[in-house]
């Protein structure tokens, strides 16, 4: 069996979370938990309307969906939230994917946002939205920038550890050498 640097094993310092170790990310974390919430209300949104009806609604020039929760949604919604999830999970497995999952959707999100906020009805005459779409958006296309940019910082610090010798206990006997492979 293969250790990790300190003698502890590859799954312990993944759990651990030391310097050197897989742990996630920021930007991973925030492309699972963003990827699969997306994925789920994509799901989730089709029991509230799966129509792909585009024509206008009740108002002249907007387009109507149904309401999920406080979100105005219609299978084009639904089919963008669940490729936008896929998107970010499939974008998850590594740290330099993430972070470029994660600026891209922002840039994305961010589009949609200005769209939505200009329009105020729907986004391209397909996509419904209402007042809590825009803030959704908002918020997703800000996080999503927020953690593209700043993710670096957590391999950043965590070089920064393994140079100054900050180790736990079980890493102190390891050389030079075995620190630098580890990073």
């Amino acid at each position: 069996m293969s250790t990790a640097p300190g003698g502890a094993s590859p799954a312990a310092s993944v759990r651990a979370g030391r310097p050197g170790s897989r742990g996630r990310s920021t930007a991973q974390w925030y492309c699972l938990v963003v990827g699969a919430t997306l994925l789920l209300v994509g799901i989730l949104g089709f029991l509230a309307e799966a129509k792909f009806d585009t024509s206008g609604g009740g108002d002249p020039g907007q387009l109507d969906g149904e309401d999920f929760l406080i979100f105005e949604v219609n299978g084009w919604h639904n089919v963008v939230h669940i490729l936008s999830g896929a998107f970010l999970l499939l974008m998850s497995s590594r740290h330099g994917r993430a972070r470029t999952g994660a600026l891209a959707f922002a840039a994305i999100y961010g589009l949609v946002a200005v769209i939505g906020l200009i329009d105020g009805h729907d986004v391209l005459g397909i996509i419904p939205i209402d007042p809590a779409d825009n803030v959704l958006h908002v918020l997703l296309a800000g996080t999503g920038l927020a953690v593209g940019l700043l993710s670096d910082r957590d391999r950043d610090h965590e070089r920064h550890e393994a140079r100054s010798g900050r180790f736990e206990r079980h890493e102190s006997t390891t050389t030079p050498r075995q620190r630098e492979r580890a990073l």
